[in-house]
């Protein structure tokens, strides 16, 4: 094994002016850096407080979270207020990406936060873009959970969903990972779009479903309508 390790060195060195080599070993030295899990979870305590307070918050279908250990897990939910990142992940003991909208990130205070975090930025409403594909199938493959939202804004205050984008489906099926559906209810009377502060006092359930494992019986499409249904079938 020690051998091995010491031919698989001397090939990279001798080939340092080949390209390839050298964008893949750029690639593994900016590997992520997570923050640390004490934080985190120290973080999730906090917010589950203030949400048992503040919102009365509710989960159910806690069986239907994988182990930590599974490797990399996308986490789609529906999107109902700025909050549900956190009540997403309170019951969990993960590594977390997040895709944030762009402006978050001027955010005072926010913003170094959630890049702290791990979040990184995408356009609103949609970003397709091959640095956005790039950093969430990495963090995948490092064995991290991305918490997506197709929806790519927040609901009304009425509560429907809008239109899911089919890229959360796409780079699963890249990827090569599960999806964990996440339905998010009563958060459309907290803070939906178009409310400048939450309110308080208002209740909030988290419901997680079952693991879906992508095939080839769906194409992306019909796996998005599928992932809507399931989400919004509560």
């Amino acid at each position: 094994m020690c051998r091995a390790r010491h031919l698989s060195l001397f090939w990279i060195s001798f080939n340092l002016t080949n390209s390839e080599l050298r964008l893949r070993f750029v690639f593994v030295k900016d590997e992520t850096k997570y923050p640390s899990q004490l934080v985190v979870a120290l973080l999730l305590l906090f917010a589950l407080v203030i949400s048992k307070t503040v919102w009365f918050i509710r989960f159910h279908g806690r069986e239907n979270i994988p182990p930590a250990d599974l490797g990399g897990l996308l986490i789609a939910a529906n999107h109902q207020t700025y909050i549900d990142p956190v009540w997403i992940c309170i019951p969990m003991r993960r590594k977390f990406r997040f895709m944030a909208i762009d402006k978050a990130f001027d955010w005072p205070c926010v913003g170094s936060l959630i890049k702290y975090l791990g979040s990184f930025p995408v356009k609103h409403p949609v970003d397709t873009s091959r640095n956005v594909i790039k950093e969430s199938l990495r963090s995948l493959t490092e064995g991290a959970s991305l918490v997506v939202f197709p929806e790519g804004a927040r609901e009304l205050e009425n509560g429907e969903m809008f239109e899911f984008k089919s890229g959360a489906i796409r780079v699963a099926m890249k990827a090569g990972v599960p999806i964990l559906p996440v339905s998010i209810r009563g958060g459309n009377k907290i803070w939906p779009q178009g409310r400048k502060y939450p309110r308080l006092f208002r209740r909030v359930e988290i419901t997680y479903h079952a693991m879906i494992t992508l095939d080839e019986t769906k194409n992306a499409d019909e796996w998005t309508a599928y992932l809507k249904e399931v989400i919004g079938g509560v």
